[in-house]
């Protein structure tokens, strides 16, 4: 009765995982137009890096430390992609690329989420207990973004390439930046065209408004000039 009772357990967090699996390989095929075929996507290190998690993240929840520990610095030496078995991951995690991304602890990531290389979700110092961010559903991450703290990012979010986030993020916004500055908060729909190459740039923004003022003003100084002459 024992030995069939492990056997029907195994067998279900077996089906729980090609489960997962399945949307896994569903987030590549949504998330990245070179993914023709299932024998490429099958080459992807994000695919091996959250399967792997999503075994040792169950090793490290009925508290077996160093196994999973060990197996999560086995997968980073071949996929140069760091999730710590602690950290929660939702269905459908798509890591594009993935060299240099780093999951911390206590992090945890929503559904449909995209991270792109070398991201960061991690700690601002020595703190304890929840010192990760929190990922809300539907999010994209750009190249090099770092997301340090405890801190949420809310669902339907942009963080563009290479910004640094160290604050709460409300749901439906665009950042971009160093710090990050939400420059967009009203398009629900913004996660579905997959495109961080056209976020707004508040930087060069302000710039062209500065450079507006100026040749207004020039053109009024201009002007003054011209009647006191005549």
């Amino acid at each position: 009765m024992i030995i069939f009772s492990i056997f029907l357990a195994s067998l279900f967090l077996l089906l729980v995982l090609i489960a997962y699996i399945h949307k896994d390989i569903q987030a590549i095929f949504l998330g990245d137009p070179a993914a023709k075929n299932i024998l490429e996507v099958l080459t992807y290190p994000s695919l091996y890096a959250t399967s792997m998690h999503r075994i040792n993240h169950l090793l490290w929840s009925v508290r077996i430390p160093f196994i999973p520990r060990l197996l999560s610095q086995i997968v980073r030496f071949f996929t140069f992609i760091e999730i710590h078995p602690a950290a929660r991951i939702g269905d459908a995690l798509f890591i594009d690329h993935g060299d240099g991304v780093v999951i911390g602890e206590t992090a945890e990531i929503g559904n449909n989420v995209i991270l792109y290389h070398q991201v960061t979700l991690g700690g601002t110092g020595k703190e304890k207990g929840k010192r990760h961010p929190t990922i809300g559903n539907n999010v994209i991450i750009g190249a090099g973004s770092k997301i340090l703290g405890n801190i949420r990012i809310g669902n339907n979010c942009k963080i563009g390439a290479g910004t640094i986030v160290l604050k709460n993020v409300p749901d439906h916004s665009t950042v971009v930046g160093n710090p990050g500055r939400i420059v967009s908060g009203t398009n629900k729909d913004m996660v579905e065209s997959l495109d961080l190459g056209n976020v707004p740039d508040p930087i060069q923004e302000n710039f062209i408004k500065l450079e507006k003022q100026i040749k207004t003003l020039q053109k009024q100084v201009k002007d003054l000039s011209a009647n006191k002459k005549s």
